[in-house]
This record gives C-alpha cells, sequence and structure tokens, in this order.
C-alpha cells in the first residue's frame, strides 16, 4: 500500500514534524510512504518538494494580502486565520497517481486550496485528514479562543475587524461544505479534547471521525545520565533547571507572561532555580523574568533530547494546545512537565502523577505547580510515570499501527 502525506512543511512546526515522524515510522513498518511538501528542510529522499520558490512565495503572499485587505489593511490577527484560495496542484504529480491513500496534515499558507482538495476527493482515493488544530472544521480560524459559531456555519467572525453574518468565515465555511461533500473524509484528531469539538461542527458530519495522537521515536527520546546532559550543553550543574520551548517565545498564545509572572512568585522563595529558553526571541521573555536564565535559541534535533534531559522540568504556560510535541517528547526523556488545563494538556499531563495541571491562565498555580513538581522526594517516581506514559500512549510503534488499521479500512 502506498501513502502520500502532504504537508506545508517537512519538519518546520509541530505538525509537520508529527507528520515526518509518521512517514518514518510508515517506511520502518514496512509501507511505501512519502511526503509531498511546499518547503522541504531535512535531506530525506522521501520528502518531495511541489512547487518553486516563487509560486511558494508568491501563493503565501497573495492569500495573506486578500486577508489583510479584508480586515481593512490591519495587521491583526493576520496569522490566526487562513482561507486557503491559493494553493499548489498535487493530483497532477506522479507519486499522487500511485498512491493508494492520501493523508492530508497542515496544509496551509500556500499548499493546499480548497479548490485542490475538492479535486483530491473527486479521484475518489482513501483519505485521511489528521487535524493538527481547529482549521479543518471551522470558517478560517486555526483556534476558536472560545467562539463556537463554528458550531452553526460561522458568521460575525471576532478575528475580523468588521465582522457580519455573510461574512468571510461563513463564505468560506460554505466553500469547505460543498468541498467536503465531493468524498468521504476520514478526520483524525490528536487529542480527545480537539476530537470532541470536531464532532460540534456540521462539516465533519457524514464523514468518519477518530482520534489518535501524535507518535514519537521512544528510541531517540529516552532517559540519560543528567549531569552529561548538562555538560554537553554547557548549562548550571547544581541547579533546578526549567525548561520553557517555543517556536518563537514572544508569541501570545504561548502564554509567556503567566511564566515570568510565576518566575517572581518562585524567586521570592528560591535562589536555585534556572530557567532555559529554547527557541527564538527568547530575549524578549527574559528581560522580565524574576529568575537568572539562559536563551539556548534554536537546537539541532538531535540536540533535543540532550536538553530535555539536562532539565528537572518542563515548564508549558501555554493558552490554547491541542496534543504539544515537545511535553510529549519531554516526558518520554523522563522529564516532567508542568502546564495549564487547556487544549489536549490534561490528556497528557496526569495531574500529580507525571506532572502538575495548573489552573487556566492562574500564574499562581502555576508557580505552585513547578514549587510541587520540583520536590526532590518526588522526582523519581514522576520522571518513571512519566516515560511509562509515552511508551503506553505514544509510542510510534503504536501509533503507526493505528494509522495502518485505517488506511486497510
Amino acid at each position: 500500500m502506498r501513502i502520500l502525506l502532504i504537508s506545508t512543511s517537512d519538519i518546520r512546526g509541530g505538525a509537520a514534524i508529527a507528520a515526518y515522524r509518521l512517514m518514518n515510522s510508515l517506511n520502518a513498518n514496512g509501507m511505501k510512504s512519502s511526503m509531498m511538501v511546499r518547503e522541504k528542510l531535512s535531506d530525506n529522499d522521501n520528502v518531495i518538494q511541489v512547487g518553486g520558490n516563487m509560486t511558494n512565495r508568491w501563493n503565501f503572499v497573495a492569500e495573506r494580502a486578500r486577508i489583510y485587505a479584508h480586515n481593512r489593511f490591519s495587521r491583526k490577527n493576520l496569522f490566526d486565520i487562513s482561507i486557503a484560495d491559493r494553493g499548489l496542484s498535487v493530483t497532477d504529480h506522479p507519486l499522487f497517481a500511485e498512491a493508494d491513500v492520501i493523508h492530508l496534515h497542515w496544509i496551509n499558507q500556500g499548499m493546499l486550496s480548497l479548490h485542490e482538495i475538492d479535486r483530491i476527493l473527486a479521484t475518489r482515493k482513501k483519505v485521511v485528514w489528521t487535524m493538527h488544530d481547529m482549521w479543518p472544521f471551522t470558517g478560517i480560524c486555526h483556534h476558536a479562543a472560545g467562539c463556537n459559531r463554528y458550531e452553526s456555519g460561522c458568521g460575525n467572525c471576532p478575528y475580523l475587524i468588521a465582522p457580519t453574518q455573510q461574512d468571510l468565515s461563513r463564505r468560506r465555511f460554505l466553500v469547505k461544505h460543498n468541498t467536503y461533500a465531493r468524498g468521504s473524509i476520514t478526520f483524525v484528531a490528536c487529542s480527545s479534547w480537539l476530537r470532541k469539538l470536531a464532532e460540534k461542527s456540521p462539516l465533519t458530519r457524514g464523514h468518519r471521525l477518530l482520534s489518535i495522537p501524535n507518535p514519537i521515536d521512544t528510541t531517540c527520546y529516552k532517559p540519560t545520565n543528567k549531569k552529561e546532559a548538562r555538560d554537553r550543553l554547557g548549562v548550571p550543574q547544581g541547579k533546578k533547571l526549567l525548561l520553557f520551548a517555543a517556536a518563537k517565545a514572544s508569541d501570545p498564545r504561548k502564554g509567556t507572561g503567566y511564566l515570568v509572572e510565576a518566575s517572581h512568585f518562585l524567586a521570592a522563595q528560591y535562589e536555585d532555580i534556572h530557567i532555559l529558553i529554547a527557541g527564538s526571541r527568547g530575549e524578549e521573555m527574559q528581560q522580565h523574568l524574576g529568575l537568572p536564565s539562559t536563551c539556548m535559541g534554536h537546537l539541532k534535533p538531535d540536540d533535543m533530547p540532550t536538553l530535555y534531559n539536562a532539565a528537572d522540568l518542563y515548564v508549558i504556560p501555554s493558552l490554547q494546545e491541542n496534543l504539544p510535541n515537545t511535553i510529549m517528547e519531554a516526558m518520554a526523556c523522563g522529564t516532567p512537565c508542568v502546564g495549564f488545563d487547556t487544549g489536549g494538556i490534561p490528556e497528557m499531563i496526569d495531574h500529580r502523577e507525571n506532572g502538575y495541571v495548573a489552573r487556566h491562565k492562574d500564574a499562581e498555580d502555576l508557580a505552585s505547580g513547578i514549587r510541587w513538581a520540583l520536590q526532590d522526594v518526588l522526582h523519581e517516581n514522576l520522571s518513571a510515570n512519566a516515560r511509562a506514559k509515552v511508551e503506553e500512549h505514544y509510542a510510534q510503534e503504536r501509533v503507526t499501527t493505528e494509522y495502518m488499521k485505517i488506511y486497510a479500512s
């Protein structure tokens, strides 16, 4: 059986990484799997880039320009919504013709248009769509942020400057509805939280809807010697190390302000806590922290297991998340996690078993969770429970088997 995974990128962003890991695992399990992207960053021969640089750039800019103009030339929410009116042609590619199953992942920002998805469904090939956010079942938004208008067809969108009942969100919702009606889609949510939201949308009705987590290679992400990990990275020994990681630390959805506030609560009681910041623009956050910190910048993927092992605790103060790869990666390395009660996070962190789930947007409770999880007497048990959770639920062998069952059905 030949599987073609389609994604905007191969290894940039959590959704892309999840798709890339699945492709590699499928091939390791005897399937013939390849990945089609508009942005190839890996050297994997099974990843094929489509579209030239100029075409890809034009599709991206043209879609953003339409959103910008529609929103009265305001940059507000410019990257919180997508309309998929621009994209690349994949149905004419030989790999598409050979594929038995088309597996869509995150396909926004110029990869696939709704018109091309219509063409994919018209071929009557098996189509699986892993939903890494809410966009597949809303009009235009990636995270509804409390809005439930997608349950009745969108309109009056809070992401638009001048919303109306027949605004852009409503019009794109109707286009999606007509597009999805062209064929049968197996929608897969990465978390039970996302599946429950998707069930409420008219866009998933009449289609199959399941929940399967993202996969992780537990032979790569595994516990190693903490002292050696710290020596390798040049981070402090003899300190309690908190790790925060985000592609862009300044993204408001990553909740960095709450971690900053929590750091000041902790600074009043502890002198031995040091924060590691992985990702870009960490300096903007660093200057506001109440505790000593080190900006690690962007680490190569091969160095990430070492970083997780160097840390005593992984902290994720995100305000909107589906099923974060970073929690999975940290737990696979035996590093307990603390995060807010939002999205799929409480499905991953079992409260007071392998970490701590703090009240949403409560910096003081976030600090309390960090305090609790850093107790030496708890660390060994929390670490073992974290690793066991990943092996039981997220190991790539288990996840890949679930997808192989879907492909065959």
